[in-house]
């Protein structure tokens, strides 16, 4: 679990990087990031103490795939890896980083598929997205036993209460004004 916080920052740019590393929160979500920034980017992480998620699918010149996966894993040591493909999802875990497997519900066969991508990668935790549907929320979560987080499209304070009571463990947002310890 992490450690007490509800909201995980979802960092879009320098700019939002500065505000997270500014903050009280220990973890965020690392998303839309050029690989040559990486270095720099955990250089001050590990200045400040944070802890990221790295959604790797995100990674503007890496192709998200085993060796990318295992490359950002070893050179870069992240707190976690976010990813919406089974094959990364493992090797994230062979590699000993935590794991988020992303998953976007648009239909009820999306759902079907992605809980049984998530019967096989086992991931540590689950995204699901858009965060606006509690209902779905609480049947993954109890579909599967893996904490869930809910992302996308939340925007206010109730969205969050609404996804933390329908029982994920955190939110992901972008949304810098919820981004309070």
């Amino acid at each position: 679990m992490i450690s007490g916080q509800t909201i995980l920052p979802a960092i879009r740019d320098m700019r939002d990087l500065e505000t997270f590393l500014k903050s009280d929160l220990q973890v965020g979500v690392l998303l839309e990031v050029h690989l040559g920034r990486l270095h720099a980017v955990f250089k001050l992480l590990a200045e400040q103490n944070k802890n990221i998620f790295v959604h790797i699918d995100l990674i503007q010149g890496l192709k998200a795939d085993e060796h990318a996966t295992e490359y950002v894993c070893q050179t870069f040591k992240p707190y976690g890896i976010i990813s919406t493909k089974t094959g990364v999802i493992q090797k994230a875990k062979q590699n000993g980083v935590l794991t988020v497997q992303r998953l976007f519900l648009i239909d009820s066969s999306s759902l079907d598929k992605s809980l049984r991508h998530i019967q096989r990668a086992q991931p540590d935790y689950i995204e699901v997205l858009p965060g606006l549907v509690p209902k779905y929320i609480t049947h993954i979560r109890q579909e599967t036993g893996i904490p869930v987080f809910a992302g996308g499209l939340i925007s206010s304070k109730e969205e969050v209460e609404a996804a933390i009571e329908a029982g994920a463990s955190v939110v992901t947002t972008s949304n810098r004004a919820l981004w309070k310890s």
